[in-house]
């Protein structure tokens, strides 16, 4: 909504933007691959446009203002078979949530590089912690347990997955808020 996005920036001022909005679930991603586009690319740009705007009309923000992007590792695809990434691995989405992901990311970094708007781009693997939506594997899992259901494999069960605590991640993100680089990304996991 730019309308609101332009008012919100005009009211709050704010030096820093950490944009968390996306659709997240793989599973559903597949049923609904345009309401991701929409989201996760469409919204994303939309962000950026505003963010740009807001820039524009106070030009004394430029030295302090950043846009920091919160992605996720699906981007880079499949873990390989050393089970970790590197800010340089090549992006291999491998689902609609990830390639909407994937896309965000190369927008945020075309804002950077085509217009000077200050981003940093982080990809976190897959969060965990309190209230999390029992749709999620973790919730769903212990919800299962207590309830006595079967539990789900996903694939032939030997997939590999990194977890971070929500609580960590928001200590990374405190990190890259004071000590991040403009037209850098960040792997957090």
């Amino acid at each position: 909504d730019s309308l609101l996005l332009n008012s919100t920036f005009n009211m709050f001022e704010p030096d820093i933007v950490i944009h968390f909005a996306a659709e997240t679930h793989v599973d559903r991603s597949i049923d609904s691959p345009i309401n991701f586009l929409n989201t996760n690319v469409v919204g994303t740009a939309t962000m950026l446009k505003e963010s740009l705007k807001y820039l524009n009309t106070n030009k004394n923000k430029f030295t302090t203002f950043k846009f920091i992007h919160i992605s996720t590792d699906e981007v880079f695809g499949s873990l390989p078979e050393n089970g970790s990434f590197n800010e340089n691995y090549k992006f291999y989405p491998n689902s609609p949530y990830a390639a909407s992901k994937a896309s965000s990311d190369h927008f945020v970094r075309a804002w950077n590089k085509t217009y000077n708007l200050p981003t940093i781009i982080t990809n976190c693997s897959n969060n965990y912690g309190p209230f999390q939506f029992p749709e999620k594997l973790i919730p769903l899992i212990i919800a299962n347990c207590i309830d006595q259901k079967p539990l789900p494999v996903y694939g032939k069960g030997d997939n590999i997955r990194d977890w971070l605590f929500v609580n960590d991640h928001c200590e990374a993100l405190s990190s890259i808020i004071d000590k991040g680089q403009i037209g850098h990304n960040y792997n957090i996991g």
